[in-house]
């Protein structure tokens, strides 16, 4: 029997904007339909967020990480980025921005390798809480209690000409979580 490829989890570089754009259009596309207006979703386009991952990247200066999940043989299939938390309302140090893997490499364990490696640059920087904020129809959700996230605010948001509602998880320690986040460069799919 043959081993699953390695998954690697690497900072992403200002090199890999165009294919860090190509994941979150078709993340979005996928998991926000029904969810968000079909024009936001038709309206997005990969060059745009090119230029939007491409300053993202360079700006490391910030304190702001990305990683990516690159697969042998198929490229970037995921990334995540992290930061201090963008509001002070919650005692919460950091936040998780974003997180997306490709539909079709989905419950392989790359979102929680990418998840707990965040977490665990987090607490590089001395960022030892996180919240994540999703929207609170998204099926994400699911993902994110299962990786011990508990439900800690709810807002209501108007984008798009739509009020959009949205819910967040916190870790209250991250120092405490012990598995996903070992530090090693490479992760094979697991549950």
């Amino acid at each position: 029997m043959l081993e699953p490829p390695i998954v690697r989890i690497r900072p992403g570089r200002l090199a890999d904007a165009e294919a860090i754009a190509r994941v979150y259009v078709e993340a979005w596309r996928s998991a926000y339909a029904g969810l968000v207006p079909n024009t936001v979703l038709v309206r997005m386009s990969a060059s745009a967020q090119t230029r939007e991952w491409s300053q993202q990247l360079s700006r490391r200066n910030l304190g702001d990480a990305v990683l990516v999940a690159d697969l042998p043989g198929a490229g970037i299939i995921g990334f995540g980025s992290s930061g201090a938390a963008r509001s002070s309302l919650l005692p919460h140090a950091g936040e998780v921005f974003t997180l997306y893997v490709v539909p079709d490499q989905q419950e392989r364990g790359i979102g929680r390798a990418l998840l707990f490696r965040l977490f665990g640059g987090l607490v590089d920087r001395g960022l030892d809480s996180a919240i994540v904020w999703v929207l609170s129809q998204n099926p994400a959700r699911f993902f994110y209690e299962a990786m011990g996230g508990r439900r800690i605010a709810a807002k209501q948001e108007r984008l798009w000409n739509t009020i959009l509602a949205q819910t967040a998880y916190g870790w209250d320690d991250l120092r405490l979580l012990h598995s996903g986040g070992n530090g090693s460069d490479d992760h094979g799919p697991s549950s």
